[in-house]
């Protein structure tokens, strides 16, 4: 499978997807760990991807969503934001009204 396929695959099959450098517990970034401690208070399961592990992934990713920092979420397969739009949502209580919805679809 190529890698493109990968990623549409990654986020159609998972309701919340977070493409970061490092992981939720290992984050190799400020803007990552930020990220995913949003998530995270927001008591929700979530689907993460290591592109530092992933250079394919970190090479492609921007292409196709558009967006060309990391991290970046997704939600219902749309993508949200990166770290300042996420934390943004997750300030106004937005991010954890999305994510719940999401998790319930699922």
């Amino acid at each position: 499978m190529d890698v493109t396929e990968r990623i549409k695959r990654t986020v159609e099959e998972n309701p919340i997807v977070l493409f970061m450098k490092g992981t939720p517990d290992f984050p190799q970034c400020g803007f990552s760990m930020r990220t995913a401690q949003a998530l995270k208070a927001c008591n929700v399961d979530f689907a993460y991807v290591d592109v530092l592990a992933e250079p394919d992934v970190r090479a492609n990713l921007p292409v196709i969503s558009n967006w060309p920092t990391f991290p970046q979420v997704f939600v219902n397969g749309e993508l949200i934001g990166g770290c300042d739009i996420v934390l943004d949502m997750f300030q106004k209580g937005e991010l954890q009204t999305i994510v719940q919805e999401a998790v319930k679809e699922k």
